[in-house]
């Protein structure tokens, strides 16, 4: 009995966490690649992971705010230097570098070259696209739209466009 009772002490002071009976602690190799473990020391959890490469393509778009210069139906005089400016906002995800266009996709050039770079401009920011157009020499009412083209060739965003009444001299 007396045995029994020292045995059962034992136990007990070992079951505590007594400091002068030490334990031995759990040894917990690293994990494989692709498994995580819970904080609990002694119930491992996996969990699948995603080893795919992540879409790390950008989102390309160009959203007009306002005309700056020459507001449409503007009376200009046949032959007269153009300075059309348009406030635009880069709203997409992608930074827009000197590969980007802004291309001629409706109506006549005014003079201007049917492709244009797209003025730089990192996501979110708002910039001023401008375009140097001649006004015709026949009177009329003159449209000229525009579209911005990634370095992929791929049209985004708004157009943006230049409306204007050519007067007789």
């Amino acid at each position: 009995m007396r045995y029994l009772l020292i045995i059962l002490v034992a136990l007990w002071l070992a079951a505590c966490g007594h400091p002068s009976i030490s334990t031995p602690e759990l040894y917990r190799p690293p994990a494989p690649a692709g498994i995580l473990f819970t904080p609990e020391p002694t119930i491992p959890s996996i969990l699948p992971i995603d080893f795919t490469t992540p879409n790390l393509e950008c989102l390309d778009n160009l959203h007009f705010l306002d005309d700056i210069t020459i507001p449409d139906g503007s009376r200009v005089q046949s032959g007269e230097e153009i300075d059309k400016r348009w406030l635009v906002e880069n709203n997409g995800s992608c930074n827009w570098d000197v590969r980007y266009r802004l291309k001629l996709i409706a109506g006549d050039s005014l003079g201007a070259q049917s492709e244009q770079a797209l003025y730089p401009a990192r996501s979110g920011a708002q910039v001023t696209m401008r375009i140097i157009f001649i006004a015709p020499l026949l009177p009329g009412n003159y449209r000229s739209a525009w579209q911005a083209f990634s370095p992929q060739g791929k049209p985004f965003g708004d157009p943006i466009f230049i409306e204007i009444v050519v007067e007789n001299p």
